[in-house]
């Protein structure tokens, strides 16, 4: 199979949120997913489920020859290593040492009960589309053909911030 660009939302809100993400990145390249490009981190305000510490976010851009449900058994693999849980017991849309979704795989339109492609949510997700408008700027929806930047600004209401770990200290 050929390469192909895949665009991947990472967040973490527990422990040292940065670590994971940076080990969440690490772990992705060993298992056949070559970074091209990763968006500044981004310090986000939860969004469904709000009593939760604030998450960090980022989005990475990807090369692989995995197929699109390798890739997510590639990504959940990471997320269990790293100790996501996703048993009974998790509390949905709660606190995560790290979530992998993928956002855009090359021109894949995609929908099954595993994987939908492009993400479903990804039009509504200010600390999704602000990382991925910064580093694909000229990025366009692959269904409804529209400037990735142009949706930014209809999605509002939702805090985000450039991260400063030196502030963590």
């Amino acid at each position: 199979m050929p390469l192909k660009r895949v665009f991947l939302a990472l967040g973490s809100n527990m422990g040292n949120r940065q670590a994971y993400l940076e080990q969440a990145i690490g772990a992705l390249e060993t298992e056949g997913v070559h970074l091209l490009k990763r968006s500044s981190i981004y310090e986000t305000e939860p969004q469904e489920l709000h009593d939760q510490p604030w998450f960090l976010n980022m989005v990475i851009e990807c090369e692989t020859k995995l197929f699109p449900i390798q890739l997510v058994a590639t990504t959940q693999r990471t997320e269990r290593a790293l100790g996501r849980d996703r048993g009974p017991r998790a509390i949905p849309k709660g606190p995560r040492t790290i979530d992998i979704d993928i956002l855009l795989f090359g021109k894949a339109l995609l929908n099954t009960p595993k994987l939908a492609l492009p993400h479903p949510r990804m039009l509504e997700r200010r600390f999704v589309l602000e990382p991925l408008v910064e580093i694909a700027p000229s990025l366009r929806h692959p269904i409804t053909r529209r400037l990735l930047k142009d949706e930014l600004g209809k999605v509002s209401g939702q805090k985000l911030k450039r991260f400063s770990p030196e502030l963590e200290q």
